[in-house]
């Protein structure tokens, strides 16, 4: 016998019961991209190889170790994609969406970085990722952190997660601090866990960012970024956290903050949660001015964040603050009593449709005595049964029970039922 196919590791099924807290929280962001101006952009889950080891950086992990590529059929080279920004920003390059214009936009879906699958994190997974071009002042950075705190805000997460700051200055500045921070590192380079060792000359910032508490004991001794800042980079950072303090957001600046992406400079920022466990963030962007150029447009500054959903999916339901109207429980379910009664009731049952559309009907289906319509309609979490058989069809009537109040039934002209069940 054949094994059974089972999903891939890493890649998991959202069931039925699961999809209502994401239906929630993707519409509560949404709600919130649309207020602020944030256009939706829907770009391709697969793309040539070459943008993301160009835009991410090839010395990168997930250029190195996560990104999921292949050959088709024509011997090109093709990822899927690891994140989104990129594609963005081939996107607004290729349709001419960013020189000499503002653009404000957002996009959403799966992306793919073979890692060891862990709680809230997988190899098929959900980001929100929102970007923001044409703007160089701290305002636009404020504005998107300010976004981000509504976001929590909404969804009653503001309790639990608190924003860190740092700023990477320009890339000349990198450059400088860069080959300091090797020299440092080199004396220590035994002493370095395995990933930091392979980061020390392809990419020595992310090693300030380990999780190795004997590597993060010598990255306490190491040169400061904050000793080779521009002053254009110190201002920057001055002006959006006083823009940050007039607002009311709170923040913690953290030097050792960095991205995991080639491609971010000045602003960087991150919102954390202890509520899954470790330390975990759930919100990370900051500014990436050369992208844009790097990728082959003309020059564009540029800012944005990224989201994954699973683990705000985690943290609602953790916190329990998934609000009770959240479920797939309908309305009405409608019951049609004998046989060859419910080709009669469907046009009954359209009709309400018309007059209520956004009212959740359930009609039965597949035939069924009438205690099986009946649990099935109990099992719906529908608020009433509308019955109708051969009787109430002849009579122009229809009987209601209610099913959670232990209220008594009662009859009503099919044509009242529609303003009945509106005044419910």
């Amino acid at each position: 016998m054949s094994k059974q196919l089972q999903a891939i590791r890493g890649m998991n099924d959202i069931l039925p019961e699961q999809t209502p807290v994401w239906q929630y929280l993707e519409q509560q962001v949404r709600s919130v991209l649309t207020t602020y101006g944030y256009q939706e952009v829907r770009i391709p889950i697969v793309e040539h190889s070459a943008l993301f080891s160009r835009g991410i950086g090839s010395g990168t992990d997930i250029v190195e170790k996560e990104m999921y590529t292949f050959d088709d059929r024509n011997g090109e080279k093709l990822s899927l994609r690891p994140e989104a920004t990129a594609g963005v920003v081939r996107a607004g390059i290729e349709h001419g969406m960013f020189y000499n214009q503002v653009q404000r936009l957002w996009a959403c879906g799966p992306m793919f970085r073979y890692e060891r699958p862990q709680k809230g994190r997988y190899r098929q997974f959900h980001q929100v990722s929102v970007e923001a071009y044409g703007m160089t002042g701290p305002d636009i950075d404020a504005e998107m952190i300010m976004m981000t705190a509504r976001f929590w805000q909404r969804l009653g997460l503001s309790e639990h997660v608190v924003l860190e700051l740092n700023t990477l200055g320009t890339l000349e500045v990198r450059s400088r601090y860069r080959a300091a921070l090797i020299e440092y590192l080199a004396d220590y380079e035994t002493q370095l866990d395995e990933d930091s060792r392979r980061r020390l000359t392809i990419n020595p910032l992310r090693i300030l960012d380990s999780k190795d508490p004997a590597t993060r004991k010598i990255v306490t001794g190491a040169p400061s970024l904050s000793d080779y800042l521009d002053d254009e980079s110190r201002e920057h950072f001055a002006q959006l956290r006083q823009i940050l303090d007039d607002a009311g957001i709170a923040y913690k600046v953290n030097p050792t903050l960095v991205r995991g992406l080639d491609y971010y400079g000045k602003t960087v920022f991150e919102w954390v949660t202890q509520s899954l466990g470790a330390q975990g963030t759930v919100c990370a962007g900051g500014r990436y001015d050369t992208l844009v150029e790097l990728l082959g447009g003309k020059p564009a500054p540029a800012v944005g964040f990224a989201m994954g959903l699973e683990r705000l999916v985690l943290m609602l339901e953790t916190l329990q603050l998934v609000p009770e109207h959240v479920s797939n429980n309908v309305d009405v379910a409608v019951v049609a009593v004998g046989d060859g009664v419910a080709h009669k009731v469907l046009p009954v049952v359209e009709h309400l449709r018309d007059a209520l559309p956004s009212l959740k009907i359930l009609m039965n289906c597949g035939g069924g005595g009438f205690k099986t319509q009946m649990k099935r309609a109990d099992r719906s979490g529908a608020a009433y049964a509308l019955i109708l058989g051969e009787d109430e069809l002849s009579a122009g009537m229809v009987t209601i029970k209610p099913l959670r109040t232990g209220d008594e039934q009662q009859q009503l002209p099919l044509a009242d039922v529609a303003s009945f069940l509106k005044a419910e």
